[in-house]
């Protein structure tokens, strides 16, 4: 990696601490380059605009994503241990060893872009949501096929109710500092899983 791509990289990933906890509107250039201790056109020469800047933390969280969350999650053994695994890294991304300092980046971004009218920002983020539930729909077929769940059970449903969970678990634990939000996360997961799970 050069250093011009070195510099891009922790850029980015200061971009995204800050999006975390402040929204892209909290996102400038010049508070980038404070942060950073670059001059302003040293960083706008890496990006050329807001927006490119905007597309690119999208991209890095993304790729923080699956670093974190979704490439370990996937070594997890076929079926209902892997929707295990997956769902509590998807908790500790929110709020955990995983977490960027506001949290979830997409719950973040997602309130603050669910109202905006189209554009290549916004739908870099939906398209990211939808890859989420894509995965976690995929992640439940391998139980279907390893015979881990109800073979009537929807895996698009599943994967509605487990970002159902995630999105109240984000709520209650960042907003609300509910200190039993783990739990009650943890609880509702676990009857969502025995809901759909064979029973034997």
């Amino acid at each position: 990696m050069s250093k011009g791509e070195e510099t891009r990289a922790a850029v980015l990933d200061e971009a995204a601490r800050i999006v975390s906890a402040t929204g892209l509107g909290g996102l400038t250039i010049g508070l980038l380059a404070d942060r950073m201790q670059l001059s302003k056109s040293g960083l706008f020469a890496h990006f050329k605009s807001k927006e490119q800047l905007q597309l690119a933390v999208v991209e890095r969280a993304a790729d923080l994503y699956t670093e974190r969350v979704v490439r370990p999650a996937l070594k997890a053994p076929r079926g209902e241990p892997r929707a295990r695994d997956l769902f509590d890294r998807q908790l500790r991304w929110a709020t955990g060893d995983l977490a960027l300092p506001g949290g979830c980046f997409f719950a973040s971004v997602a309130a603050e872009l669910d109202d905006a009218p189209p554009g290549p920002v916004r739908d870099r983020v939906v398209g990211a949501e939808r890859d989420h539930a894509d995965l976690v729909a995929n992640v439940f077929r391998t139980g279907l096929s390893e015979g881990h769940f109800r073979p009537d059970a929807d895996p698009e449903q599943y994967a509605f109710d487990v970002k159902g969970i995630l999105l109240s678990y984000h709520h209650s634990g960042r907003l609300l500092a509910d200190p039993k939000a783990e739990d009650k996360a943890r609880t509702a997961f676990e009857a969502l899983l025995q809901a759909v799970s064979v029973v034997e």
